[in-house]
C-alpha cells in the first residue's frame, strides 16, 4: 500500500465549534429548507461525507448549531437581568438585545426567530426547536421578573408572566424588523417607548 493512501479513520482537520458557527449563518441568512447542503458545505469548507459522518444528517446539524447560538442568546439574557431592578434588568434585556440584532459580524435579525419561518409539514420539529428556544429565553426572563414582584419591585398587579412575554414579543419583532433593514437607533426608539409604558423609572 502506498504511504499516501488515505488511512480509513483518519481523525478529522476541522474544528466542530467553528463549523458549526459557520452553518449556523447559513441557516441564519436562508432558513432551514433553504440552506442547501452545498451551500453548508461551501461554508463549512467540509464535503458532504464528513458532515454526515459528523453530524448524521441536515436537521441535526442544525440542532447542533442552534444550540451552540442558543447558549450564547441565553448567557447574555442571563447577563442582562443581572441588573438590581427590573426596569434596568428589561432595559438592559432589551438594549443588549436591540445592539445584538443589528450587530455587523452576523446576519440582522436572530436564528431563533429566522431560522424556520416559514417549514413545510415534514419540517415541523425545526419549528419546534426553535419555539422551544424562544420559550426557555421566556422563562429565564419570568423567572427574574417573578423574583422582582416577590422583592416588591414591580408595580401592584403586574403580572410577571405577562410582562415576560411582552418583553420577548417586543424582542422578537424587533428581529423581525432588523433582518429588514431596521437601523439600531431605531429599535432602540422602540425601547425608549416600550420602558416608559410598561415600568416607571426606579
Amino acid at each position: 500500500m502506498s504511504a499516501e493512501t488515505p488511512t480509513v479513520g483518519r481523525p478529522r482537520a476541522f474544528d466542530e465549534e467553528t463549523v458549526l458557527d459557520r452553518a449556523a449563518e447559513v441557516f441564519w441568512r436562508h432558513g432551514y429548507e433553504g440552506a442547501s447542503l452545498t451551500a453548508l458545505t461551501g461554508a463549512m469548507g467540509i464535503n458532504r461525507p464528513s458532515l454526515y459522518a459528523t453530524f448524521g444528517s441536515k436537521q441535526e446539524l442544525f440542532q447542533r448549531a442552534f444550540a451552540r447560538y442558543h447558549e450564547t442568546q441565553v448567557a447574555r439574557a442571563r447577563a442582562a437581568l443581572e441588573q438590581p431592578t427590573a426596569y434596568t434588568a428589561i432595559e438592559a434585556f432589551l438594549r443588549s438585545s436591540a445592539d445584538g440584532l443589528t450587530a455587523g459580524d452576523h446576519p440582522p435579525g436572530c436564528l431563533s426567530v429566522q431560522g424556520g419561518l416559514a417549514c413545510s409539514p415534514e419540517n415541523a420539529g425545526i419549528a419546534e426547536i426553535l419555539a422551544a428556544g424562544r420559550a426557555a429565553t421566556e422563562s429565564v426572563l419570568e423567572a427574574r421578573l417573578s423574583r422582582a414582584a416577590d422583592e416588591g419591585d414591580l408595580p401592584p398587579g403586574m403580572d410577571a408572566r405577562a410582562l415576560a412575554r411582552f418583553v420577548m414579543a417586543l424582542s422578537e419583532g424587533h428581529a423581525v424588523h432588523a433582518a429588514a433593514g431596521a437601523r439600531r437607533e431605531d429599535l432602540q426608539a422602540s425601547v425608549d417607548i416600550a420602558l416608559q409604558a410598561v415600568l416607571p423609572h426606579s
